[in-house]
């Protein structure tokens, strides 16, 4: 038997080829929509692709479940639980609990698993070459590494009304009447890491076993208690805003995200014909410098999403494919970083790219205004923003500020003053330069404050 982890590290979401390679197949589990590194690794093994399945409908990225199955004539396997709403809506061999996917002498399993979604399925590996019994769990989002998937998201993305209490109550059923009978040697492998909006706390360690979890993580003692409605209490405090694009992903996920085919690198643009585009409107700039160049001159109407981290998640922030279709040009230093952007927007959906530049020599600029922590009271402005979420807010904020999630702000601009004039900051800097790039597109007064946060507090804690 082969397991290999694919990770992706800007969205913390982890992928899963599984292989009996004495029959030569191999099934991808939770496939990222850029599938040429399952193609890669399954030619390096011998393998053929024969199957491909996820764990449940996922909120944070586009499935790439589809497009690997048009790539390799791959079978799909989804979950055929989750009722009405919360069933797959494209043609797929569907699973219910207890059903098998088998390549040889290896077997998935599909367990149901209820709690983060209502559909969600978790798989038992057993490798029958060696043993009758499974040895490994893919979990999805069901169990992390000292964490659990968290179970709102219906209702803060995807039109549910109170749902996550139902939800939690079946994450506790899921724990106490599936997870913790398994045996303690099984390890498990989740679906995210570190860093992921999918829970409050997950490990950053690759994998865990059953015992570990039953013995160390905080939900444990409530699951053995049999205390379900402090389990309920301490699931659902705390979660972070979810990302708004996440209802997006939900959607397109559930009903089938369109197909697109192989792709071929992005092609590096002519400066001159680039900023003809850009300046017309034809086209807008993503901007993936640091935020210090970025502000020592910005590019006019550019998003700023810078390169370092986040890339995916800063990018849906900022665009939305729903309500506009305007070519993206790409700021990469050459084409192996531009292929690589590409697909950190391919993996939330956005599509529209028209190619790359290496250099904003040329292109209209201007420095974005900021104001100093000591100015800000004689500062003329009809708003603070803070883009932090509410537990960073709740734990310390600019007196009169008002909060909202910088995931969020694109989706809720009714909640800011038209034409007035704002100031934005998060803790450190990064998401306040994402976001105020976004809102100046939007047609927005910003100005950002200097420090952030944590320079904001550092005056403020000197006395002023």
């Amino acid at each position: 038997m082969l397991l290999e982890r694919l990770f992706d590290t800007d969205l913390a979401q982890a992928s899963y080829l599984i292989a009996s390679t004495d029959a030569g197949r191999a099934v991808v589990v939770d496939p990222r929509r850029d599938v040429q590194d399952y193609l890669d690794l399954a030619a390096k093994h011998g393998l053929r692709i024969t199957d491909v399945t996820e764990t449940h409908i996922h909120a944070d990225y586009l499935s790439g479940t589809r497009e690997l199955a048009a790539a390799t004539g791959a079978t799909i396997h989804v979950s055929g639980h989750g009722g009405t709403d919360w069933s797959y809506g494209y043609d797929a061999h569907v699973l219910h609990d207890g059903d098998e996917i088998v390549l040889g002498e290896v077997r998935l399993r599909a367990l149901f698993t209820p709690g983060h979604t209502p559909e969600h399925l978790s798989y038992l590996i057993t490798d029958g070459g060696v043993t009758d019994e499974p040895g490994y769990l893919l979990s999805g989002d069901f169990v992390f590494a000292g964490d659990l998937g968290r179970p709102d998201l219906l209702d803060e993305v995807a039109g549910g009304e109170d749902t996550r209490e139902d939800s939690a109550r079946a994450m506790f059923a899921s724990l106490r009447d599936r997870f913790v009978t398994l045996p303690d040697h099984l390890l498990v492998f989740p679906g995210h890491g570190a860093g992921s909006a999918c829970g409050k706390s997950l490990g950053a360690v690759p994998s865990t076993t059953v015992g570990y979890e039953k013995r160390f993580a905080w939900w444990a003692p409530l699951v053995a208690g049999d205390d379900e409605d402090a389990f309920v209490d301490r699931l659902l405090h705390g979660q972070p805003e979810a990302h708004a694009y996440f209802a997006r992903m939900k959607r397109q996920n559930r009903d089938g995200p369109a197909v697109r085919g192989p792709a071929a690198p992005p092609a590096q643009l002519d400066p001159a014909a680039a900023a003809e585009r850009l300046a017309d409107g034809r086209a807008v700039l993503l901007d993936t410098r640091g935020l210090e160049d970025v502000r020592r001159g910005a590019v006019a109407g550019a998003l700023t999403v810078p390169a370092a981290t986040n890339r995916s998640t800063y990018a849906a922030w900022s665009y939305d494919p729903e309500r506009e279709s305007t070519p993206l040009i790409l700021l990469a230093r050459d084409a192996a970083q531009a292929e690589e952007l590409r697909d950190n927007l391919l993996r939330v959906g956005i599509d529209t790219v028209d190619g790359y530049i290496t250099s904003v020599e040329g292109l209209a600029s201007f420095v974005p205004g900021t104001v100093a922590p000591a100015d800000l009271a004689a500062h003329e402005h009809d708003l603070v923003l803070d883009v932090r979420g509410r537990e960073e807010h709740a734990s310390g904020a600019v007196p009169g500020s008002q909060q909202l999630h910088g995931g969020r702000a694109l989706w809720e601009l009714s909640a800011l003053p038209a034409g007035g004039r704002i100031v934005v900051y998060c803790q450190s800097g990064l998401r306040a330069g994402v976001v105020s790039s976004a809102l100046r597109r939007a047609g927005y007064d910003i100005t950002e404050l200097e420090g952030s946060y944590a320079g904001w507090a550092q005056w403020a804690g000197a006395g002023r």
